[in-house]
């Protein structure tokens, strides 16, 4: 009989966890939502300062700084970001935006990989439909 509850209490842990797991990518998307409430918290602490708290920043992106740097692009879907693989991505926040124009830190030292993703996930969830599924087709996913 306790044979007989431990496996039924595993089975449904087993099934909770699929159904969690299945709800949080219903949308078809890489991440989960559990990822993007960590990557809220960590871009915040991080990334909100220059990208702002919604990744809303900076509307004209393009245009230099009076010290000829640009100036930290939107993250959530109406600048460039998209365009560039989940690759390019870590690449960018692992060395920073220096050798690219900018003045964004390099964060190798300060976020492990998994927040990095975190963070990805949190920006990309402002992502409209369409602008994700461009960017996942340029990744392959």
């Amino acid at each position: 009989m306790k044979k007989l509850i431990l496996v039924s209490v595993l089975v449904l842990v087993a099934l909770a966890y699929y159904f969690t797991s299945a709800q949080d990518n219903k949308n078809g998307r890489w991440y989960t939502q559990a990822q993007v409430v960590k990557g809220k918290k960590l871009f915040a602490a991080n990334c909100a300062s220059c990208h702002g708290l919604n990744a809303e920043k900076t509307v004209n992106w393009r245009k230099k700084l009076p010290d000829g740097s640009y100036p930290p692009p939107a993250l959530n879907g109406t600048a460039h970001a998209w365009h560039h693989t989940l690759a390019q991505l870590m690449t960018r926040i692992n060395d920073g935006g220096e050798k690219y124009g900018g003045k964004m830190p390099a964060f190798r030292g300060t976020l492990n990989d998994e927040e990095k993703k975190d963070v990805i996930s949190y920006f990309q969830s402002f992502w409209n439909d369409q602008i994700y599924n461009s960017w996942k087709e340029r990744n392959k996913m």
